[in-house]
């Protein structure tokens, strides 16, 4: 390409990246340009965009482009190549014609070549209708289904009152009426009818029949989203199959309890293998470095061979999980979000732990003496999972035990 045609096409780069939202220096310095050339063509076009530069497509398509496929759809040309000449993906076309002719033509042919009939049935497909039909279907607000549709409204309502999930209402619908759409609705439509203000076509009381009962819908994140990631983190995967058979002591799994508000909390450490409780003083908060320091200072009050590895979820206030490791010489492996049974013997505790320290209290009232006799009379507890011995009983059987094997003198 020759030296015009190519800074045409970078001044139309240029422009595509200020619409597109870069600052104007930005944009310039991206394309190899210096700040004040992009001030230049700015100044010259007087801040407007140029007519030579493209529009914009949308994510949707436009009445052009349907026309287009209307043109093509005359010629008899296949879906792939009214998709090149659109430059829209092949399923794209191909949803529009399902969704706007006539006849509607599904995806048991597969997909891909020629629809079935498209020669002789082009007719069926009218671009100004569809584009009508696509402006009315993304109009908003949109009056909820549920609302409007009152035996749909009434079955669905009745199922949920049956405390089945609105995923299994869904999958009724459409086994019960397979050739019916208008009784079909999607179970996000269903939590949206219950705890949406403004789409609430079914009663907020049924969100007490959901399994889990919030009156408040929880939002959903993604996975490395939930709670922040951290760098050199090992997953839960990767833990040797010594800590999962609870056969040898050393192997904790800990976890926060909070107090009122989210404004104090307690650690907790439990020793997989004998349900041996220690309780991590927080009083400055739980940020990383509070939680490193009480790590560090709860290794010290037990013997180094009872430190071998610490499981524990992606909450933040273990980002200093490297300096804690290179402090203490534990393994830190961290749960799968949402997964909180796997650590199961924390969880538990933590629930018997709630009798000491209730929800909605000030946990930072209890000094450094009142967590060790608490910690002291769970551990003197008799538990079931153990053959009713005590966790205290359990760590200095299990711990003689391996002292005696590596030669070095029990200690309780």
């Amino acid at each position: 390409m020759g030296g015009l045609g190519l800074r045409k096409e970078i001044r139309q780069q240029f422009w595509l990246l200020i619409r597109a939202g870069v600052e104007r220096k930005k944009a310039a310095m991206a394309l190899g340009l210096s700040g004040w050339t992009g001030k230049a063509w700015f100044r010259q076009a007087g801040g407007v965009m140029p007519a030579d530069v493209p529009p914009a497509r949308g994510r949707c398509l436009s009445e052009e482009e349907r026309i287009e496929i209307y043109g093509g759809l005359q010629r008899g040309d296949s879906i792939r190549a009214i998709a090149r000449g659109l430059g829209r993906a092949p399923s794209t076309v191909w949803r529009e014609l399902g969704r706007n002719m006539t006849q509607h033509y599904r995806m048991r042919y597969g997909g891909r070549g020629r629809i079935p009939g498209l020669r002789t049935r082009a007719w069926d497909y009218r671009p100004t209708l569809a584009q009508r039909r696509a402006e009315r279907l993304a109009a908003r607000p949109k009056v909820a289904k549920l609302a409007t549709n009152r035996p749909l409204h009434d079955l669905v309502q009745a199922k949920l009152l049956r405390r089945c999930s609105p995923e299994q209402v869904a999958g009724f619908l459409r086994r019960q009426f397979p050739d019916n759409r208008a009784m079909w609705v999607s179970h996000e439509t269903i939590y949206q009818s219950i705890y949406v203000q403004g789409r609430g076509a079914l009663r907020r009381e049924l969100a007490l029949y959901l399994r889990t009962g919030r009156a408040l819908r929880r939002p959903h994140r993604k996975a490395d989203e939930r709670r922040g990631r951290f760098p050199d983190m090992i997953n839960i995967s990767e833990r040797p199959a010594e800590v999962e058979d609870r056969a040898v002591p050393g192997h904790w799994e800990g976890d926060l309890i909070l107090g009122k508000q989210g404004r104090s909390a307690i650690g907790t450490l439990v020793e997989r293998a004998t349900r041996y409780v220690a309780l991590l003083h927080l009083p400055g908060g739980y940020g990383p470095l509070q939680v490193q320091e009480a790590m560090i200072a709860a290794t010290k009050r037990l013997p180094q061979q009872l430190w071998k590895s610490l499981t524990w979820d992606q909450g933040l206030e273990m980002r200093n999980h490297r300096q804690i490791r290179m402090a203490t010489g534990l393994e830190i492996y961290f749960c799968d979000p949402g997964k909180p049974w796997q650590r199961g013997s924390n969880e538990n505790t933590n629930g018997l732990l709630r009798q000491y320290f209730p929800k909605g209290t000030d946990l930072s009232h209890h000094t450094p003496e009142d967590l060790d006799l608490v910690a002291d009379e769970m551990n003197r507890r008799p538990r079931k999972t153990l053959g009713w011995m005590e966790p205290a009983e359990a760590l200095d059987r299990l711990f003689s035990t391996t002292s005696e094997q590596a030669g070095v003198a029990p200690t309780t």
